[in-house]
């Protein structure tokens, strides 16, 4: 009985021992499990149990132009936050700071008396206004400093940098492309809670994973953004015009020196502008590029050997019918040649070229230069043009399509498609950025030029860059822009404005142009000038030539580019004359057995030409004007009287 009693109470010892062990042997795995495996876990828990995180502004990188001037940059300003718990009359505290902050004192009050314990008055605030709310000295009213985005020359390369909104996100332009580049990680202000969720003052404040963005380097130059800006705002507002756009690239590499719109804007306080405003019109819009789109019909033809530059052609006295329409020049020509169809800006002549070259090969070069499809330019938003296939051109469409009417591009496709003609043949992807770096200096990545094909010969570059010449010397459409000491190789082009109403070709609306490379000899820079719906002139050798001509120089200058010399060159010599055939028979020659005392036919001549037959015939003659005969006194072949008064007008080409 006795050794049963002791064997039982063993037996339960033992049993409560082991539930003892059992249970310990569960609470230590169980401890064990929450303070080692799940340890971080928890206390992310925790935190978030009893602190409150407010997110502050990341750190936008900087940037740069390529001489690593600033154009963007995030500066540090404080942001003021109160506490409501801590005030002890919100009533007198938003009464005092409603007009500092330049808030109505209601608004301020229904602010402060909300459910929340924590509350931003206003962010990224001058130091001034900082100073005045400080010297209130209100109890629960503290700063926090923020990053703040900040455009230190305000206006200049504003449609290329672009602009970020208040959180700060990119908006346009390379703070849009590059958005993710460079933001930085966003930083946290850290507040204690109480047990019941309630703010505790923030004396302990703290500013977590705050880290700098990555650095953009463009290709954009500082001073010749200046100097685009500057021409092309004398430009637009000296001939009354609507807006306008100047480029300027390296025609080696496609990298955009500057690209300038106006009217611009400041992205400091982009807000107060019409959405139109910002957009950048650089890359956004199309246009028909008229006459500037000659350079690549000759440049075709003469690849495919449609023509040779000795050819001429029957401008038909400025008048030319074909497939039910009537195309006209500006002045009245008899017989050109291929490079005088560019100096002159021939319609007849073009469309006569392209009929020789046919549609099929036409198209084919136009898409070779790169129209009808974007350029691949790195910035948001660009257009591709309009092109249509070549199945759906009718009747007059290759004639129009020859001088750049049932066409559209845009200004960065043009001045791509010009600096091919520059560079000898290639068709250069055009750039912006060219160096990402992270905040130490370090690069990331590296933008080389791309070529993206190579659509003419070196050979026939160098010929439509000879006949390019032409147009930019006296009698040429665009002498205007003639650079002293330089050769200048370029084309104009007025085109009229399709009347979105009418869907027809507006009576008075224009669009301007000058586009071309500067030296000739060896191109440095591509330079585009469009003037838009110009009020005094609608030509482009008038109201964007001389801009052309202004940029170029200054630009050379400050390249430091040497004038070249006055003297061509044997070989070039050479060149030349493969390409500009005699000037007699550009000119119309003159019949050397006619009589001294009957009246030649002048018209289309330059002056040196009409002194040259005046001194071979003997003939006295008045001369008025310069540039090309466009009338005179008598009419051609009829004898000169004595008492005849004798005289030859001359007007500008246009």
């Amino acid at each position: 009985m006795k050794d049963g009693k002791e064997k039982w109470a063993r037996v339960r010892i033992r049993l409560i021992g082991g539930l003892f062990a059992f249970f310990f042997a569960i609470t230590s795995a169980r401890a064990f499990y929450l303070q080692v495996i799940n340890k971080e876990q928890l206390i992310k828990l925790a935190d978030k149990q009893h602190q409150k995180i407010v997110p502050l502004t990341p750190v936008r990188g900087a940037i740069y132009d390529r001489n690593s001037a600033e154009l963007a940059v995030s500066i540090d300003m404080d942001s003021c936050y109160a506490e409501p718990r801590n005030m002890e009359n919100i009533r007198e505290a938003a009464a005092r700071l409603a007009p500092v902050l330049g808030i109505a004192r209601e608004t301020l009050e229904k602010k402060l008396t909300g459910s929340r314990h924590f509350v931003w008055l206003q962010r990224r605030i001058t130091p001034d206004i900082v100073k005045k709310i400080k010297d209130l000295e209100i109890e629960g009213v503290g700063f926090v400093k923020e990053s703040k985005r900040f455009y230190p020359h305000s206006e200049m390369a504003s449609h290329v940098i672009g602009f970020t909104g208040v959180d700060p996100e990119g908006l346009e332009g390379i703070e849009l492309k590059y958005d993710a580049t460079i933001l930085g990680n966003t930083g946290y202000l850290v507040t204690e809670r109480d047990a019941l969720g309630r703010d505790i003052a923030l004396k302990g404040t703290v500013v977590k994973s705050a880290s700098r963005g990555h650095n953009v380097t463009l290709t954009l130059d500082k001073n010749i953004q200046y100097i685009a800006e500057k021409e092309l705002a004398k430009a637009v507002e000296s001939c009354g015009a609507k807006g306008g756009i100047a480029l300027v690239m390296e025609p080696e590499s496609g990298k955009v020196l500057a690209m300038a719109n106006y009217p611009g804007f400041n992205p400091n306080s982009y807000f107060r502008y019409q959405p139109g405003l910002l957009r950048n019109r650089s890359i956004a819009d199309s246009f028909e590029p008229g006459s500037t789109f000659k350079v690549f019909l000759v440049a075709a033809a003469l690849e495919e050997r449609a023509v040779t530059p000795r050819d001429g052609f029957n401008c038909e006295n400025g008048s030319y019918s074909i497939g039910g329409r009537t195309i006209h020049d500006t002045h009245k020509y008899g017989h050109l040649s291929v490079a005088e169809v560019l100096k002159y800006s021939s319609n007849i002549g073009a469309a006569k070229i392209g009929s020789r070259l046919g549609q099929d090969r036409l198209y084919g070069y136009l898409k070779k230069f790169g129209f009808g499809e974007k350029s691949g330019i790195d910035l948001p938003g660009e257009a591709g043009g309009h092109l249509r296939d070549k199945s759906q051109w009718f009747g007059v469409d290759l004639a129009t399509i020859s001088f750049g009417q049932g066409v559209s591009s845009t200004s960065i496709q043009l001045a791509a498609a010009i600096s091919a003609v520059a560079n000898g043949g290639l068709l250069m992807k055009p750039f912006v950025v060219e160096t990402i770096t992270d905040e130490n200096g370090n690069a990331l990545q590296q933008f080389s030029p791309q070529a993206r094909q190579r659509v003419i010969s070196p050979e026939t570059a160098s010929i439509v860059a000879k006949m390019m010449e032409g147009v930019t010397v006296e009698g040429g459409t665009g002498a205007a822009a003639a650079v002293e000491g330089y050769r200048v190789a370029g084309k104009t082009g007025t085109a009229q404005k399709v009347d979105p109403v009418t869907r027809g070709y507006s009576v008075d609306k224009r669009t301007a142009s000058f586009i071309g490379f500067v030296p000739a000899d060896k191109p440095r820079l591509t330079i585009l000038v469009v003037i838009d719906e110009p009020k005094t002139s609608p030509y482009g050798g008038v109201v964007a030539a001389p801009a052309f001509g202004a940029i170029a120089l200054q630009s050379l200058c400050y390249l430091k580019v040497p004038p070249g010399k006055s003297e061509r060159t044997k070989h070039e010599k050479n060149v030349v004359k493969a390409v500009e055939p005699s000037e007699m028979a550009a000119e119309g020659t003159i019949d050397e057995g006619t009589e001294g005392g009957v009246m030649p036919d002048f018209r289309g001549m330059s002056m040196r030409h009409v002194l040259r037959s005046m001194e071979k015939k003997g003939l006295n003659v008045k001369l008025i004007g310069s540039g090309r005969a466009v009338e005179q006194n008598p009419q051609p072949g009829r004898k000169i009287g004595a008492s005849d008064r004798v005289w030859v007008k001359f007007a500008p080409a246009a």
